[in-house]
């Protein structure tokens, strides 16, 4: 896509010289700081003010360690992200301000991150000759976090430039110390990182979001501190091939198998690849017109449901919250006015216009790129009346995703989400089958997505994990003790889908998503939408030996009343942050199954933020299970 039309030969004359390369204004070009918003400067500036004197946390040694001692990664990462995010905010403020009175706590910051022995996370760190435990600071090795902290530094240094010398001149000869000998030279050298793609681990058939997301940062980096332009060039090629090696394997239909909020760091970080190619070149390296990149791009709002709610197979939360001038931008490149409406909807939700980047609820902030692209395309941007796209119907026929809902652009009614695909996609669940339902923008049949990483979650004990199993699925049957298995080879087969305006469905077959100690010798699932009506479920299966047990289950954060044989009331009920789940009804042939109700209790951070304190799960038993047999399910109001 890339590296095949834009050859090494061309780069130098293709990309402006480092010397004149200037893709957003400087702290010392005031006029264009003053022109911001002025809401907007003074959030950022009172964000900044709280955190005058700032105490950066300390990572001592013991704390890097305790991934390696007991899996836990948050312990080290958050302060980890507090110091990166601190720094970016000081920054941001200086340039608005530019008096002067932030310099000191952002070189005590620059100079906490430069002390560091690795800027990347222990989760990470296993790369290394040396394996897991303390960092070998003979062998700088690149993860996403190394990578964000580079763009972090080569953008401070980029803002500020002679400022950092009023505190110090060493400042600046160290900012250009550390990223040369952990980040530029040692990507220029070795091409043997996984993510890069020219040497794939042996389960892997392409990389994931790993790949552009290092590559934006790693781009950054290089354009705004590589002064030697041979290598400048060389190095950019090399992103450009790196960056094929995720882009041309990438499905067609631009669907993230990885769910939407990974998209936020596979198709965003795609697209921040393509702005600084963009900006570096005065626009002559430009792919937007590749209808794949237009593809990518489109995939957040084709899986938007309502509110915050996103459809969130594999490991993503069901709240995700796009960059909605990086959603904007996106859509304005590619020409696709239903993405910039996606995009002004999300900045007008975000109050971008009163708040810019100051109000996130992480300390750390967005990244410094993305911010200042957004902070300058503000005024260019009217959100009055804004409103999602929220197309009726979509079919991702690469990953095998079916969107459907009873009417455009309106969260009244029934909305259905419903995925084939396979278990072997990044971040994978075993979930080939699974749907999720939810009635005027409301969550009623969920999946629950995934609890905080730690090393267990990307251990060979992964599908021990709750979340990650077929059980906790909307009604995926489990024969005698038997789920889904993971691997590629683990898929839906004969999938079909239509769409008409009555309604929308997929038909597959889950047979080969089991393996054959299931005994599962076929097992035919459509799922459809009937609008203004109801979501219908219709299994039809056999085995190839009869089964003593077969139980399907449900999730769901709603009030749960099973005493009516024949029907699961599903009731309104608080979740967190006054939001409320939604209402209906799963109807099933009690002649088949007795329904019962276990509570999943959440005392997970990530997943109690989205979730609240529990969730339910609805448990059909097939009484005296058939050898064959067809089953119907019905969610209604």
């Amino acid at each position: 896509m890339l590296h095949q039309r834009y050859f090494l030969e061309n780069l130098e004359r293709l990309l402006i010289p480092h010397d004149e390369y200037h893709p957003f204004p400087t702290a010392d070009e005031r006029s264009a700081w003053k022109a911001l918003p002025e809401p907007v400067k003074a959030a950022h500036i009172a964000r900044a003010e709280a955190h005058l004197g700032f105490g950066y946390p300390p990572l001592p040694a013991t704390l890097f360690l305790q991934y390696a001692r007991n899996g836990n990664r948050r312990n080290y990462e958050q302060p980890h992200f507090i110091r990166r995010g601190v720094v970016e905010m000081l920054v941001t403020a200086e340039c608005i301000e530019g008096k002067g009175r932030f310099l000191d706590d952002i070189v005590n910051g620059v100079w906490a991150i430069c002390e560091e022995s690795y800027w990347g996370v222990p989760a990470h760190i296993s790369v290394q000759r040396a394996g897991s435990g303390l960092p070998d600071v003979a062998e700088p090795t690149v993860d996403l976090f190394a990578a964000e902290t580079s763009n972090l530094l080569a953008w401070t240094y980029y803002l500020l430039c002679d400022r950092l010398d009023t505190v110090s001149p060493l400042v600046r000869e160290r900012i250009e110390h550390e990223i040369e000998r952990r980040i530029l030279t040692p990507l220029h050298d070795r091409e043997d990182f996984w993510w890069m793609g020219f040497e794939l681990r042996p389960h892997e058939r392409r990389v994931n979001n790993w790949n552009p997301w290092i590559c934006s940062n790693w781009l950054a980096t290089t354009l705004l501190m590589e002064q030697d332009e041979e290598r400048r060039g060389r190095t950019v090629h090399k992103i450009m091939r790196s960056l094929d090696n995720f882009i041309d394997p990438y499905p067609e239909d631009g669907g993230c198998d990885e769910g939407p909020s990974y998209w936020g760091r596979a198709g965003a970080s795609l697209f921040d690849n393509l702005e600084l190619f963009h900006s570096a070149s005065d626009g002559q390296i430009n792919i937007y017109h590749e209808p794949k990149v237009k593809e990518i791009g489109r995939f957040v709002y084709r899986v938007h449901i309502d509110d915050d709610y996103y459809i969130n197979f594999a490991d993503a939360p069901a709240l995700v919250y796009p960059d909605g001038m990086l959603v904007y931008g996106y859509g304005q490149r590619i020409e696709d006015e239903a993405m910039m409406a996606h995009g002004r909807w999300l900045i007008r939700r975000q109050k971008l216009h009163e708040q810019g980047y100051g109000a996130d609820r992480d300390i750390r902030q967005v990244n410094l790129q993305r911010l200042l692209r957004g902070l300058f395309l503000l005024n260019e941007v009217d959100v009055t009346d804004a409103q999602p796209p929220q197309p009726r119907d979509v079919w991702l026929p690469d990953i095998e995703v079916l969107v459907a809902r009873d009417q455009a652009a309106s969260a009244d009614g029934f909305f259905l989400g419903a995925k084939g695909g396979h278990n072997a996609e990044s971040h994978n669940h075993n979930d080939v089958g699974n749907f999720v339902v939810y009635i005027d923008g409301k969550p009623v049949l969920v999946d629950a997505g995934v609890e905080t990483y730690t090393a267990k979650t990307f251990s060979p004990q992964r599908y021990s994990i709750w979340t990650m199993q077929s059980a906790y699925h909307s009604l995926l049957p489990t024969v005698d003790g038997v789920m889904q298995d993971p691997g590629f080879e683990f898929a839906a087969s004969d999938v079909e889908y239509k769409a008409d305006r009555n309604g929308a469905q997929m038909t597959l077959n889950l047979v080969e998503a089991y393996p054959i100690e299931s005994k599962i010798d076929f097992w035919e699932r459509t799922v459809r939408l009937d609008r203004g009506q109801q979501v219908t479920i219709r299994d039809e299966y056999s085995l190839s030996k009869p089964a003593g047990e077969i139980t399907l289950g449900l999730v769901t954060p709603c009030a749960v009343d099973v005493s009516e044989a024949g029907v699961v009331r599903l009731g309104e009920r608080p979740i967190l942050n006054e939001r409320v789940s939604g209402a209906g009804a799963v109807h099933y042939d009690a002649a088949i199954f007795n329904a019962s109700v276990e509570t999943i209790p959440l005392r997970d951070e990530r997943m109690g933020g989205t979730w609240g304190s529990e969730l339910y799960r609805v448990v059909l038993t097939a009484k005296n299970p058939a050898k064959s047999g067809t089953w119907t399910f019905r969610v209604t109001r």
